[in-house]
């Protein structure tokens, strides 16, 4: 599995916001690949996740089984997301992944992270909002869509989720589908930003703390404004954080690393 991201754009041009009730549920293959895509992917991510990592899972009783779902997880490595999705999986929910569109043109691993349900991100162009209405497609049907409201691996020194980008945000509130908030830590030491090879050995814990439904619901009917989506970005991304506060016991900073200001700075 690749890399998920939410695009590089963030559009905040003002814009009616529709109180969109959630999408019925639906049946459980909803969203998920072909059974032999499927399985295939399973037999390959499941056992190495549990030869070189120790799962250590809570929360899963959080996780609708069916219906439109937003995952939104803070984001440590590379290898996060594969991660991520044996936990979602065994909690009953297929992850769509957003990977870079590169990927796709791949001879062979093109073809397969499709078949997986992956959606192509156009980073840095003006074709990258194509992927959220493709992800507000989807989770009308029915899929369950893990998204790192960061948009990148955190840069934060010490670990924690920077500012989010608003497009997790936009799509909950246009589509009505609950967001449910994931922390994990672990998987920065299985394989740590900028290694080029992972450390498998000694086998590393992989915790993972999933929380009840933000609540969104005061943001409900307002214009789809940019101070809006900013606000319900920042529940987004509190909510993270306080799960992995409690992951890591330890005090989150009170306002989160904004990698704009750092450059600034």
């Amino acid at each position: 599995m690749s890399h998920p991201s939410e695009p590089s754009s963030d559009p905040t041009t003002p814009a009616s916001a529709p109180a969109a009730p959630a999408p019925a549920t639906v049946s459980r293959r909803a969203g998920r690949p072909p059974r032999f895509w499927e399985a295939l992917a399973v037999v390959v991510v499941k056992p190495i996740s549990r030869l070189f990592v120790k799962r250590r899972w809570r929360g899963g009783e959080h996780i609708p089984r069916t219906g439109g779902l937003i995952i939104a997880a803070n984001h440590l490595s590379w290898s996060d997301p594969v991660l991520l999705s044996h936990y979602l999986y065994n909690n009953g929910r297929w992850p769509t992944i957003l990977a870079k569109a590169g990927l796709f043109r791949i001879r062979g691993l093109g073809h397969a992270i499709a078949q997986l349900q992956a959606i192509p991100v156009e980073r840095n162009s003006t074709e990258a909002t194509k992927s959220l209405k493709i992800a507000e497609e989807r989770l009308r049907n029915g899929a369950c869509i893990l998204f790192y409201p960061e948009g990148t691996i955190t840069r934060d020194p010490e670990l924690w989720p920077m500012a989010g980008k608003t497009g997790v945000a936009r799509l909950a509130l246009v589509t009505g589908v609950p967001v449910i908030p994931i922390a994990h830590w672990g998987a920065q030491e299985l394989l740590p930003y900028g290694a080029s090879k992972p450390r498998l050995l000694p086998r590393k814990s992989f915790h993972v703390l999933a929380g009840p439904p933000v609540d969104l619901s005061k943001y409900a009917g307002q214009p789809m404004r940019g101070s809006v989506l900013r606000d319900a970005t920042a529940d987004i991304t509190a909510a993270i954080t306080g799960l992995l506060a409690e992951i890591r016991d330890e005090k989150a900073p009170e306002i989160p690393f904004d990698p704009k200001n750092a450059a600034n700075g």
